[in-house]
């Protein structure tokens, strides 16, 4: 499970510094191109006014390792990774507070949302263009691909957030770690806009003795 959420959280942290984490304001931002501000402020814009998202994803690791399942988001302050068997693993992000859902060893493990990029992908303010996390814009081939950075001490980008440049949907991130491993996310039938019950984002439970899988 440790494994598992690992490569989960590193997936989540490339929405991290993209959807808004504070940098110091002695970084400098880059000097875009007008094209590229208009870029990064329609994505923002677009962002601003996502209010729910249902999708569903695939998560490759490094070693090719496949995971699928569907995601929920409810801006701002929640979402849901519901991964499908036989992965036991169930992520929910609300109320300040991350869980993590093992059903096969029947464990709930809570981290704070705050020690986490997730936070950032929840909140309700997002500029881009005035983030020092962000080092670079792409617009190619039909898709925006945002270059970012997870902390203050890389020079480089190692996240990438690609958005279809016509619907301007985010469709994958990709992050490398400090070993130069990558895993990626991509998102498929996106769908947005839809009443999501509050149910999907209720800190899940411990299963009572005798009961296998919820």
């Amino acid at each position: 499970m440790r494994r598992r959420f690992s490569l989960l959280f590193l997936a989540l942290a490339a929405l991290g510094p993209a959807l808004g984490a504070g940098q110091p304001a002695s970084q400098a931002l880059p000097n875009y191109s007008d094209a590229q501000n208009a870029d990064l402020d329609r994505i923002s814009t677009y962002l601003n006014r996502l209010k729910t998202l249902k999708a569903e994803f695939s998560q490759i690791d490094s070693n090719g390792d496949l995971t699928t399942g569907t995601f929920y988001l409810s801006r701002p302050g929640r979402l849901r990774f519901e991964y499908r068997p036989p992965s036991p693993t169930l992520v929910v992000a609300s109320s300040g507070n991350i869980w993590v859902k093992n059903a096969r060893l029947n464990t709930v493990d809570r981290y704070s949302l705050s020690d986490t990029p997730l936070e950032l992908l929840l909140k309700d303010k997002v500029d881009l263009k005035r983030n020092r996390a962000i080092v670079g814009v792409d617009d190619a081939d039909g898709a925006i691909t945002v270059h970012a950075r997870s902390s203050t001490n890389r020079v480089q980008g190692n996240i990438t957030l690609v958005f279809d440049a016509g619907t301007l949907e985010l469709r994958q991130w990709t992050v490398k770690d400090s070993q130069g491993l990558l895993t990626t996310v991509v998102l498929r039938n996106v769908q947005t806009g839809m009443a999501l019950p509050d149910a999907l984002f209720t800190a899940p439970q411990k299963n009572p003795p005798g009961k296998k899988g919820g």
